[in-house]
């Protein structure tokens, strides 16, 4: 059993705690990617960063809040987190 598969498991028989849990990681990490994007300016490609970021966090709050598929729902997390877990390390490297 793979690592993802585990956590899929444990993620769809606790969803309604992890999704708590999962609004405010997703949520927090959004702000502070936002927040690195605009530290460096207000050009067009950090409107898009910003953007990409909204998009992400607010896909993922909004499969919770229409109860979507536990899977779906971690994959979207998934996603949130890389995306803005790379838009802060870019914004920190450049």
């Amino acid at each position: 059993m793979t690592l993802y598969a585990k956590i899929n498991a444990d993620f769809s028989e606790n969803f309604i705690g992890y999704s708590a849990l999962a609004i405010i990681a997703s949520t927090c990490l959004g702000s502070i990617a936002i927040m690195a994007t605009l530290l460096n300016g207000n050009a067009p490609i950090q409107m898009f960063l910003v953007f990409l970021s909204v998009v992400v966090c607010s896909a993922h709050n909004a499969a919770i809040l229409t109860v979507q598929k536990p899977k779906l729902v971690l994959d979207l997390l998934i996603t949130s987190l890389i995306i803005n877990s790379a838009i802060i390390i870019g914004n920190g490297l450049s």
